[in-house]
Formats: structure tokens, C-alpha cells, sequence
């Protein structure tokens, strides 16, 4: 659990331009308002959020791919839909990475 809030919670970052989402065709290269670590908007790990549907279009979507499998997620909002993204899939300004 991230006992602070992220580095960037409350502000737009953008996703890089390589992440692909099946259900949002422009995902990658998107505004993506920031609310926080997603361990702290839940309570919980990603990992242990059965049935929510944020977690299991997180985890179909980063399967297999070269994402983290860990609670280096955010939660956040693109358009009105609430999305869950690991950080190494954000653009932060300066290319820093912030972590817990």
C-alpha cells in the first residue's frame, strides 16, 4: 500500500503514444486525468479487486505485455471512463518515473 498520494495525483499527464487499450483506439498518446495510486482509491491491490471492471480490463489489457506485474498503478480518468495504468505507461514531465 502507497501510504502517500502519487507525485501527480490530481493532475493531467499524458499516456505514451505506444500503449494500445481494445475498447479506446487513440488510448495511447491521450490526456489522463491522474486521481491517484489505485491502492489507495480502493483500499486494495489491483490484484484483489475481483469483479471490478477498471481491474479486469487492466489486467486483460497489460497481459502479456511488458508491464510490471505490481501495485505500481494509478487510477485515473480519460474522458468520463476511469481507467487503471501502470506509471511506466505514463509520459511524465522531465521522463522521471515517480514511485512510492
Amino acid at each position: 500500500m502507497h501510504d502517500a498520494p502519487h507525485p501527480f495525483a490530481g493532475k493531467t499527464v499524458r499516456i505514451r503514444k505506444e500503449v494500445k487499450h481494445p475498447q479506446f483506439p487513440n488510448f495511447g498518446g491521450s490526456e489522463f486525468l491522474l486521481e491517484d495510486w489505485w491502492d489507495r482509491v480502493a483500499g486494495k491491490s489491483w490484484m484483489h479487486c475481483d469483479g471490478n471492471p477498471a481491474c479486469l480490463v487492466y489486467a486483460m489489457r497489460t497481459s502479456g505485455k511488458k508491464v510490471p506485474i505490481d501495485d505500481e498503478v494509478v487510477y485515473g480518468k480519460m474522458r468520463s471512463y476511469g481507467h487503471l495504468v501502470h506509471v511506466s505507461e505514463i509520459e511524465f514531465p522531465s521522463g522521471i518515473i515517480p514511485s512510492a
